[in-house]
């Protein structure tokens, strides 16, 4: 294996017609319902011009059906403020409501070692409303909350998030939050992201992305040092990958301003649009803030992955080639040629044991696009993959997004207008420099989606129930299934293991060539496990054994 494999383009459904998969996973749907769930699951085909089937998405889930989904909420609290370490952040409502108002998603931080460097990432904060607050209201509540978080802790900010009873009896949290700023002294800012908002948690990422940019971005006007200065957005530090990533770009001498949020903090969100280059790892959670941070400061976005080793060079190559110095891009290729082999080693030792093996990627954000490349590398297909809650540019790419049409669920979300900044704006790079760079191969602001990349043939099932997980379990038998911790169980009772890719488990890093590494060997255990065949009971494998012939 070398940095520029490809995965394979071309994909059998074990000699599966796939319309007839398709008919079959809507065969017991009531006509409507059919007719719906028909058009988010497509049988994928890559036409020679690169577009692809339109597929169905961002869209409500039909009542009665189980799906993956998270709500507004999550998404932006669970998220994307979520790993924010010295930010303090408050759950209005109540305690049922506040799962996420302690971190769910393993996203590890690294406090800075100075008095100030916070981390209240442990701490679970909520104003826990009991029925006399949810008939009188809240407000009074939520400034002691808010309160008492501040004498006890000092932090540098505080957020606080609606959950959907704060929305329905009207507490102002804006208000609150702007009398409480006053007061304190201190950033303090709120999001009306009741979970009842939007069709999936994709709503809430919006919302936050639109809160930190309207609260926090651009507070502090600072050049730091660094001669290659970037964020990432995007990346959550779920296992550590954000450790592996920048230990990378340490070795690059590329300089990380901030993260949008794995290890991040209030003062890097605050100092973010001093940087020269945004990269976005997971498209649909954070693309909003790179927008705005162009439109406003001028910094251009480019998409990146940093999962798989292949991935990760070519991440790496495209920094390089978006500064255009001699010296970084020597750089990079030393450090490439310096991990490769560690990686090619690990992959080889594995890959007899997981080619031809195949799975099935249901993921939130980009990561059942992303993880597809892991997978090619050692050689296993990907039979079906999805998104829980992404838009059909997520799917088909940026370029289908003029004729997306903005839907009642949609417009529950705040569109700012952001203009360029009179006194601050500076385009990083000019409209000549960008063309020079464009014709090399280096697209900015664009995003071609998961299905252009997948083969034809491949199943695309958007926002994905139970009812059909067990179907697509029955016909085809994967060797391993990628989901979330909601789904991670009830797929292991059919004796397939499942491979939690929102929080990783217990494992992780998986980013990067270190990460590619670990990820390798965790695959290798699974599908090479004996374990999974004990998870039927005898008389299920040898009928003979009953004496009825009940069980199948």
């Amino acid at each position: 294996m070398t940095a520029d494999d490809n995965p394979t383009k071309e994909v059998k459904l074990d000699n599966q017609d796939p319309e007839k998969v398709k008919a079959r996973l809507l065969a017991k749907y009531p006509p409507k319902v059919a007719r719906k769930r028909a058009k988010q699951i497509v049988i994928n085909k890559v036409e020679p011009d690169g577009n692809v089937p339109v597929i169905s998405s961002n869209v409500r889930t039909v009542p009665g059906l189980m799906g993956q989904r998270g709500c507004c909420y999550a998404g932006c609290k669970g998220v994307v403020l979520g790993p924010t370490r010295d930010i303090i952040n408050i759950t209005h409502g109540p305690i049922g409501c506040g799962f996420y108002s302690w971190l769910t998603r393993r996203n590890q931080t690294d406090p800075e070692s100075t008095p100030d460097g916070h981390n209240f990432i442990p701490y679970c904060f909520s104003t826990d409303m009991q029925d006399e607050e949810i008939i009188f209201g809240g407000e009074k509540k939520l400034k002691k909350a808010i309160q008492e978080a501040y004498d006890n802790f000092k932090p540098k900010a505080i957020s606080v998030f609606s959950t959907c009873p704060v929305g329905l009896i009207g507490d102002d949290v804006h208000a609150v939050c702007r009398e409480m700023k006053a007061k304190l002294g201190i950033n303090i800012f709120g999001f009306s992201c009741e979970g009842y908002k939007g069709v999936s948690q994709s709503a809430g990422h919006h919302i936050a992305n639109n809160g930190i940019f309207k609260h926090v971005v651009g507070l502090d006007d600072t050049i730091g040092e660094g001669k290659y200065r970037i964020n990432l957005l995007g990346e959550y530090n779920i296992g550590g990958d954000a450790f592996e990533i920048e230990r990378l770009f340490d070795l690059c001498g590329i300089t990380l301003v901030s993260s949008y949020s794995g290890n991040s903090s209030i003062d890097a969100f605050a100092n973010s649009h001093t940087a020269d280059l945004n990269l976005i790892m997971c498209h649909r959670s954070i693309n909003y803030v790179a927008e705005m941070m162009e439109t406003k400061f001028g910094v251009p976005w480019i998409k990146v992955n940093f999962i798989g080793a292949a991935a990760t060079a070519k991440s790496l190559r495209k920094i390089a080639q978006y500064f255009d110095e001699q010296e970084l891009t020597d750089t990079v290729e030393q450090v490439i040629a310096d991990e490769m082999p560690s990686v090619e080693a690990a992959c080889a030792d594995v890959y007899p044991r997981t080619e031809g093996k195949r799975a099935m990627l249901f993921v939130g954000g980009s990561r059942a696009h992303h993880y597809q490349e892991l997978f090619g590398e050692l050689g296993m297909k990907t039979l079906s993959a999805g998104y829980e809650f992404g838009h059909r540019d997520d799917y088909e790419g940026r370029k289908v997004l003029p004729t997306i049409k903005v839907d009642a669920d949609s417009r529950n979300i705040e569109e700012l207008e952001i203009k360029p900044d009179p006194e601050r704006f500076s385009l990083r790079v000019n409209d000549v420099k960008k063309a020079e760079l464009e014709a090399k191969g280096l697209n900015f602001g664009e995003y071609e989606g998961m299905m252009p990349e997948m083969p034809d043939g491949s199943m695309v099932i958007d926002d994905l129930s139970q009812y059909e997980t067990d179907q697509l379990i029955k016909i085809f038998k994967p060797d391993l299934f990628c989901a979330g911790i909601k789904e991670k169980y009830a797929v292991q009772k059919h004796g397939i293991p499942l491979k939690q890719l929102h929080s990783y488990d217990y494992g992780g890093p998986y980013a990067g060539f270190k990460g590619a590494v670990n990820f390798y060997h965790e695959i290798d255990r699974m599908v090479s496990s004996r374990v999974w065949k004990y998870m039927r009971a005898p008389w299920q494998e040898n009928p003979e054994l009953s004496a009825t012939y009940a069980w199948e």
